[in-house]
Order: structure tokens, then C-alpha cells, then sequence
């Protein structure tokens, strides 16, 4: 099928419509499930979400096709509108939202923070995606509930629980899996014990290995790797001590081990050329202690939870070693308060954490530094009839770090108000305006071994600025039959930034000014401010067997002076482009359910004032999948699917980009996927 055909046919079918990814879960749909209208932001998708007074599309890896075969976080998150990910491997794959990739976000694993910046040629998120349960990705700041060092939004992991796998009075359980992709011959295999030895205990473990081989383009070029291993370990324990309070601890690990480019987001080349494959091992442990106390008062339900997360790096062809360590912790309490005008949902918490890099070169540390942050929030959910306000406000004190700003402390409060109101008993019109706060960052860390000397601004400032919503969603209920629905919703953002740091080299380490004999390197806030504006729209139809979802999101970065485009110095301008997605799904039995996944992408033109820059092509890309569980074999789960079932030679908006093929990091052609799994 040709590249023009499947486009103009899919252009077609998405013109002017908005809509959404995870409507395919055609057996799990009924009206109950619909999502419901939050102050912020309207959802529809897999499964909707709301935790913290925060919105959020969340991906139920159990019940989400692409989720349960995805070996790549780009094979589901994609479908998000606003969310994107950047990246053709587990070594360089980078979550992008409305164009702000990671370093801009808040990235928890089973709540967890993953702070620092390992190297702009790698990603920095280890994780495999069969360790996970659900993965919510809140798309813009819209409470202060969020916290420090989250401009473009979050993504929240959680990896799988014993509690989700065990049946009602079932003591003890196994469930082992296997897959199979064509593309890259990839071999996943897995197995989970878990057990409930007593009522108040329960107990997981979980290994996985994948390895995979060189894959391939559309058009039959090896991509990105020669061969790799993705190992993963997963322990949780859990308890409930009395009635009213819960502790539970767990450890998960995950290592890339492999031959990749030198530069991961480039294509690879022979041993002569200029990006030969490499050693790489990448790996993420996390650490994590919860405890949650809620007892018969509507004053008191506290949650709690401590952590330690190390990032290590390795490139054998330097010797170049990175750890990244963030420890820190959180304590929330959430209290539902009546009052004559209305009632109240009052969210307290104080937030804490410290972010560490070191980097060791031949054996030498070769640089370390580190930052610090505590906040302090305060957020009121008041309802009063059909209005809902919800004003917030944050309290940061960051020390930054000493490298980058001398070790700088800022005090800042920021500020946030949303308001919703039922227009009609489906329709809701809503808004709202958050002050966004980032202290300098950890510098990229691998930059801390290449020679170059350390210019540290005396005048640095914090990155500011604020997120500004506004939208609106209605719910159509018994259109064609008793029990279906259908959720339009939109919105409009516009997020400015001030004081955008960006790290410079080739500067004058006496005037920071850039120059051609200029030996060192810093970080500096940019010369003009910039925005972000777009919007996200959405439809989806269910009924009790079928459901139909159709979503557009546009986000466009800009200089308020120059009008070009926000580069974070990554080689690739930030702009996603213009994203349609049309999700379809059928169960015509209870044992069987069809899905079909279209994502069109519209051309882009980079903008940034380099003229070497090539516009981005439009590409379209098509996936269809199935699942089946045989009634007669309990527990047993077979998924067949076809991913990029026409081939499409292309290169995803979120990672890197040239005219020359040389230099793009092409996605992987068409590619076949089996998996079963068996629990019992």
C-alpha cells in the first residue's frame, strides 16, 4: 500500500475531529466507566484516573493491547494526546509532553522520583514496560499538588502488585509469559509468584529477560542496535497492621545490556565510521517505603512513602561511568470537610528530595554535584452545588547546584486556581491557571568528563512562568441504543516560560561569551521568553461490545521575540506536530476482542533559524491487534498484533531528525507480535 494512499485516507477520516487512544477496549466499556469532568483537564482513554485533584489519561497495561505487548514506552504513551516518546530503544527513548521532554517533567516509578541527565545522546528513563500495571500521564501542570521541576506535566509508573493478581481467597499464584516480535527477533519471557499467606499480607516477585536483535526501518536498514538484553526484577510486600494502617516496601531493577551506537540517537554505522556500535549498560534501581493510615474520619487519610533511586551509565569506548541518585519522600494527607456553602476536599502535603550526579572517567571520579528541594502545598476542592473552585499554592526552597549556580537557594511561591461549572448535567465548561517554578538543573553529566572547563553564571535566574487552560466536555447518553455514550471534550493551553536555562559550550570561561577559542561550557537562562500554545480534542463512542475513539493534539513552542521554535540543545527542535489518532475495537464473543490503531502525523517545519533544518515528513502508521482467552483454558491469554502493518518508512516528531538519513533515527518497520501468558 503506498505512503500517499494510506495517508490521504486516514487525513480523510480524521479531518477537524479530536479524540482519543484507549477507547479499544471494547469488552471493558460500559457507561459506568466513563470518565468523569475534572477542574483541569478533560480525559478519555483506557482507563480515567483521578488522583490528587489531578486529571490524568491512565494506560491499564492488563487491558490496553499495545500496553501488554509493548516493548518500547513509544509502542503505548504515543496514543496520549500531547505525549509523545523520542527514541527507537530502551537505551535512548525520552517522554516528550506538548514538545517538553523529561528533564522537564516529573517521571515517578511506583512514586519515586527519577531526577538528572545522564547524556543528550541517551534517555534517561529505565524501565521496561512489562513491569507495569498502569502509567498516568498528566499532560500540563494543573496543581500544585504536582510539585517542583514538572513544567510540561508527569508520567507516573506502577509497576504490578500481588493484589491485582490473586483471586478472591487465593493464597498463593504464578503467572508466566512469553513473547515473540518479528521485527527484531525479540524474546521476552517472564514469570510473577504472588501470594496472600495471611488475609493482611501479600507477597510478589517478578523476573523478565528480552533480547532482541538488530531491527529494521521501513525501507530494511538495521537500526539502532546490533543486539541487547533487558533484564528486570520486581519484589513488593505489603501489610495492613489493625484496620487503619498499611506499610508496604518494594525493589525493582532494570538493566540494558547491549551493543549500541556510540550516540544512541543516531543510526548506527560499521566500526570505521563515525558511529560505531558500542558496550552500553544502562540501569535503574528503586528503592520504596509506603505507608498509609486511614482510619473512620473523614479528617485523616495519610499517605506516605520514602525512596532511593540510583541511574548508572556506562560507555565502555571512554570508560565513561554516571550515576544519577535522587532520595526523597512525601507525606500527603487528604481530609473531607462539609460546610454550609459546600463541601471541601483539602489536600496538605510537604514534599522532599536531593539529586545527586558522579561521574567516573578511566577509573577517576571525574565531577559530582548535587540539589535540593523542599515544598510545602496546600489545595482546597470546594464544591458548592454545580461550581467547583480549586485554589492551590506551593512553597520550594531549591538549592541548586553548585556547579551550575554556585549553589544558589531560591524561596518561591507559586500559585494555582481552577474553576469548573456544570453548564447542563453532561456539560462542563472549566479553567485554569498554575505559576510554574524549576531551579537550575544537574548539568547533563557526561558533559563533567569531556575537558572542557566550568563557566558558572553569577546571575542564573530559576525557570519560571505558568500553565493557562481552558475547555470543555459533554457526555451524549442512548444515541443508538439504550447503553452507549459519547464524550466530546477540548481544550486550549498556553504555557509561557521565563528564564529558560539552556546549556552553552564554546565559551570564554572569563566573559561567558560564546567564542571560537572558547573552552568551556555553562548553563544560561535564554535571551527571550517563549510559550507553548495547542490544543487537545477528543471524541469517543462506546457500547457494550464496540467503541470508536478519534483525538487531535497540536502544540506549537515559540519565541515571543524571534518566533522561533524552543531547542533544548538536543539536536532536534521540540514540535510533535500535528498528531491524529483513530482507535476502533469490536469483542464479538466474552473470550475475544479486535482492536485497530491509525496515527496520522502532519509535516512540520523546525523553525528554528538554522536554515540546515529540514521540515519533519508527514508519516501515518497503522496497528491492529487481538486477544483471546479460551473459556475452556482458565487463565491462559493468547495476543496476536501487527504494528506498522504497512511498513511506513518514517521518523517520530520526538526524536531526531535530518534531511540525510544518516543522521535520523528511524522507527522500526513492519512488525509482527505473539505473546501468551498463563496464570493460575
Amino acid at each position: 500500500m503506498s505512503r500517499v494512499g494510506v495517508s490521504s485516507r486516514l487525513t480523510v477520516l480524521s479531518m477537524g475531529v479530536a479524540a482519543v487512544m484507549g477507547s479499544q477496549i471494547a469488552s471493558a466499556a460500559t457507561v459506568e466507566d466513563m470518565p468523569s469532568t475534572t477542574l483541569q483537564t478533560i480525559t478519555v482513554t483506557a482507563s480515567s484516573s483521578v488522583r490528587d485533584g489531578v486529571q490524568t489519561d491512565s494506560i491499564d497495561s492488563a487491558q490496553y493491547i499495545p500496553a501488554g505487548q509493548a516493548s518500547l514506552l513509544n509502542d503505548f504513551i504515543d496514543g496520549v494526546p500531547g505525549a509523545s516518546v523520542g527514541g527507537t530503544s530502551a537505551l535512548n527513548q525520552r517522554v516528550r509532553i506538548r514538545g517538553l521532554d523529561d528533564t522537564n517533567l516529573k517521571v515517578t516509578v511506583d512514586g519515586a522520583r527519577q531526577e538528572g541527565y545522564a547524556f543528550h545522546h541517551s534517555g534517561d528513563l529505565v524501565i521496561d514496560p512489562d513491569l507495569l500495571k498502569q502509567s498516568e500521564v498528566s499532560v500540563g501542570n494543573n496543581s500544585v499538588t504536582l510539585g517542583n521541576d514538572a513544567i510540561g506535566g508527569a508520567v507516573a509508573f506502577e509497576t504490578v502488585d500481588a493484589a491485582d493478581l490473586l483471586d478472591v481467597d487465593q493464597k498463593i499464584g504464578a503467572k508466566v509469559h512469553a513473547g515473540y516480535a518479528s521485527n527484531n527477533d525479540e524474546l521476552l519471557t517472564s514469570a510473577t509468584v504472588f501470594a496472600a499467606p495471611t488475609k493482611n499480607v501479600d507477597l510478589l516477585a517478578y523476573y523478565g529477560k528480552r533480547t532482541s536483535e538488530a531491527g529494521e526501518d521501513g525501507a530494511g536498514r538495521d537500526i539502532q542496535t546490533s543486539d541487547g538484553d533487558t533484564e528486570s526484577i520486581l519484589l513488593k510486600a505489603g501489610a495492613y497492621l489493625g484496620k487503619d494502617h498499611h506499610v508496604s516496601g518494594s525493589f525493582s531493577r532494570t538493566e540494558n545490556d547491549g551493543m549500541y551506537p556510540a550516540r544512541a540517537d543516531f543510526p548506527m554505522t560499521d566500526a570505521d565510521g563515525w558511529n560505531p556500535v558500542i558496550p552500553w549498560k544502562q540501569s535503574r534501581d528503586t528503592y520504596t517505603l509506603e505507608y498509609g493510615y486511614n482510619p473512620a474520619s473523614d479528617l485523616v487519610d495519610v499517605k506516605a512513602n520514602v525512596y532511593h533511586t540510583e541511574a548508572y551509565l556506562d560507555r565502555d569506548n571512554k570508560g565513561i561511568e554516571v550515576d544519577l541518585i535522587t532520595k526523597g519522600g512525601k507525606i500527603e494527607n487528604t481530609s473531607q470537610i462539609d460546610s454550609q456553602l459546600g463541601s471541601h476536599k483539602l489536600i496538605t502535603g510537604v514534599e522532599h528530595y536531593t539529586k545527586e550526579s558522579e561521574i567516573t572517567r578511566l577509573g577517576v571520579v571525574g565531577g559530582s554535584d548535587d540539589a535540593t528541594n523542599t515544598s510545602v502545598y496546600l489545595e482546597d476542592q470546594w464544591q458548592i452545588g454545580k461550581l467547583m473552585l480549586t485554589p492551590g499554592v506551593r512553597y520550594d526552597r531549591y538549592e541548586a547546584p553548585k556547579d551550575v549556580a554556585n549553589g544558589e537557594t531560591y524561596d518561591n511561591v507559586v500559585g494555582a486556581f481552577a474553576a469548573s461549572y456544570q453548564v447542563l448535567p453532561s456539560t462542563n465548561v472549566f479553567a485554569s491557571y498554575t505559576q510554574l517554578f524549576n531551579g537550575p538543573d544537574l548539568q547533563e553529566a557526561i558533559r563533567n568528563t569531556d575537558g572542557e572547563g566550568k563557566y558558572i553564571s553569577s546571575d542564573l535566574e530559576p525557570e519560571t512562568g505558568s500553565n493557562a487552560e481552558a475547555g470543555i466536555s459533554t457526555i451524549f447518553r442512548g444515541l443508538t441504543t439504550e447503553d452507549d455514550s459519547l464524550q466530546l471534550s477540548g481544550k486550549y493551553f498556553v504555557t509561557d516560560l521565563e528564564n529558560w536555562i539552556s546549556y552553552e559550550s564554546g565559551i570564554d570561561c572569563t566573559t561567558g561569551l560564546a567564542s571560537d577559542t572558547g573552552t568551556c561550557a555553562g548553563s544560561f537562562n535564554a535571551d527571550e521568553d517563549y510559550e507553548i500554545k495547542g490544543v487537545e480534542l477528543s471524541a469517543d463512542y462506546r457500547t457494550n461490545n464496540s467503541s470508536m475513539g478519534l483525538s487531535y493534539a497540536r502544540a506549537r513552542s515559540e519565541g515571543k521575540e524571534t518566533g522561533y521554535s524552543l531547542s533544548q540543545g538536543t539536536g532536534d527542535e521540540n514540535d510533535a506536530g500535528d498528531r491524529y489518532t483513530v482507535s476502533l475495537g469490536y469483542a464479538p464473543t466474552d473470550t475475544f476482542d479486535l482492536g485497530w490503531r491509525s496515527t496520522y502525523v502532519a509535516s512540520i517545519d523546525p523553525n528554528t533559524g538554522d536554515d540546515s533544518d529540514a521540515e519533519k515528513e508527514a508519516y501515518d502508521v497503522h496497528d491492529i491487534f487481538m486477544t483471546y482467552t479460551p473459556a475452556q483454558l482458565a487463565g491462559v491469554k493468547a495476543t496476536l498484533g501487527v504494528y506498522n502493518m504497512f511498513d511506513e518508512t518514517y521518523v517520530n516528531h520526538s526524536s531526531r531528525y535530518s534531511s540525510d538519513s544518516d543522521y535520523s533515527d528511524y522507527a522500526m518497520g513492519r512488525n509482527v507480535k505473539a505473546s501468551l501468558s498463563f496464570q493460575f
